[in-house]
């Protein structure tokens, strides 16, 4: 079993350069071989065809000058024979059933009995009339009647100059398979080299780019478009790499710092409360109140995390239909102690009884973080903008503010985790950076459109769109 799956690594780890080199050559000599063969048969099955077919005429017109001779076999008769024979270049018999040549005057010499056996065994097997090939001589032989008595016609052809041709035809092919096969050797290396050289550049940077080497290029220009789209995705994962390889540079720093200053904060007030402000009523509570806020945003940070971990590990959603008209309010709702404390302003136009389909927790978070960017990055009117927009198939859900809005170049990279805007802003709901990288896993997990508009100087509309249910479920 061992043996089987080292056999199978090894054919595996064959070079593709020898796998293209081997196949090219391999299939032009088997192309090389089947032309030279199908040339060879067809040469030599169309002349002996052409051959036969000439004996056949050549039979045909003897027969008819011994059928009409009515004086016998004279010279007249045999006149007729040879020039028949010279007009079709073969050699014409006339034989008794015995083997005894009819035109040989009752010479010894010109009998054929072997001939008259084979024949007979010949015609009677084939009823009437065969082709005979032996050697260098291909016959066609028939049986003619005369006056009652049966005959022997046998016309006969050399071959000799077919099988010399065939023997020459077989040692040039010979030749030219040998040449061939040097040729399409040489040829199909520099094939295959030509094809491997890319695809060998390709795996080494990429071999680079696992190691973690981002300055590369992928794109080199190749002649083959499947090279060519391979080094594009290449060169496109690359530069995706290489942007989440920062994110994670970046949120790992700004975690340990947003960890950092909590932890710091709730030592430092420990600490003042068991050295300084432990007998002072006030102070001890203004520390405490102090630790607590710390912890709450420590806590905020961790639940962050987490939810956002549990979303692109792809936690399963619990989808149910409830009422996003009633949700909204009461997300809405939350922030109304920013309306009494600070002055903000929240106008809301929500289409009542709007159902959907979707985890209800879920939604109500993305909702949430959307209000709370609002708020965060709104104008000095402090207006928020919260509708709910019923269409014809859909629920669509929009936020909008009146800050200084995000510059074109920045509005692809929003959803990132930790993202800030290059304006400044104040930040009256406490968030921890990842509110908007959570809204988009939760979106995509649950398959809802959603983007944003925006102009510089004229705010921003985030929105997202959900599906109604089915009828049958909104009921």
């Amino acid at each position: 079993m061992r043996e089987k799956k080292k056999c199978k690594r090894a054919h595996a780890a064959r070079s593709l350069n020898l796998i293209l080199w081997f196949s090219f050559t391999l299939f032009a000599l088997i192309l090389l071989v089947l032309f030279l063969a199908v040339q060879s048969l067809l040469v030599g099955s169309r002349y002996r065809s052409e051959t036969v077919s000439l004996m056949q005429a050549a039979s045909g017109e003897m027969t008819e000058v011994l059928e009409s001779a009515e004086d016998g076999m004279t010279l007249s008769v045999r006149g007729q024979i040879r020039a028949i024979e010279q007009n079709y270049d073969v050699n014409f018999l006339l034989l008794y059933t015995d083997g005894r040549d009819v035109f040989s005057d009752g010479a010894e010499g010109n009998s054929y009995p072997e001939l008259a056996q084979t024949l007979k065994d010949r015609l009677n097997a084939s009823g009437g009339d065969a082709v005979i090939s032996e050697g260098n001589v291909i016959a066609y032989a028939s049986v003619l009647s005369l006056d009652g008595q049966n005959y022997f016609l046998y016309v006969s052809s050399s071959i000799a100059q077919l099988n010399s041709l065939e023997d020459s035809l077989r040692w040039l092919s010979l030749g030219t398979a040998l040449f061939s096969v040097v040729l399409a050797f040489v040829a199909s290396g520099f094939v295959a080299m030509l094809i491997t050289k890319p695809v060998t550049e390709v795996t080494e940077q990429a071999k680079e780019l696992a190691r973690g080497n981002y300055d590369l290029d992928f794109k080199r220009g190749y002649f083959c478009l499947e090279i060519s789209e391979l080094s594009d995705a290449l060169d496109y994962a690359r530069r995706e790499i290489s942007k989440t390889d920062t994110m994670q540079k970046e949120l790992i720093a700004n975690v340990s710092h947003d960890f950092k200053t909590p932890l710091t904060m709730i030592k430092a007030y420990a600490s003042m409360i068991r050295e300084i402000s432990g007998e002072d009523k006030a102070k001890r509570d203004a520390h405490a109140g102090i630790i607590i806020e710390e912890a709450d945003r420590l806590t905020a940070l961790v639940n962050d995390v987490l939810d956002l971990s549990k979303l692109r590990a792809g936690v399963s959603i619990a989808p149910v239909v409830f009422n996003l008209s009633e949700t909204v309010y009461k997300i809405a709702g939350r922030f109304e102690y920013l309306r009494e404390t600070q002055g903000y302003v929240f106008e809301t136009e929500v289409a009542e009884e709007r159902y959907v389909l979707a985890d209800r927790e879920r939604i109500e978070q993305v909702i949430y973080n959307l209000i709370g960017n609002a708020v965060n990055y709104t104008g000095e009117d402090k207006k928020v903008f919260i509708r709910l927009i019923a269409m014809e198939d859909r629920t669509r859900f929009e936020v909008e503010d009146t800050g200084m809005g995000i510059p074109a170049e920045e509005q692809a990279t929003i959803w990132d985790r930790y993202y800030r805007n290059s304006g400044s802003h104040k930040r009256p709901v406490q968030g921890t950076g990842l509110g908007l990288s959570i809204v988009k896993n939760i979106l995509l997990q649950q398959g809802c459109p959603f983007g944003v508009r925006s102009e510089a100087g004229k705010g921003s509309v985030f929105w997202a769109e959900f599906l109604l249910p089915p009828a049958e479920e909104a009921k």
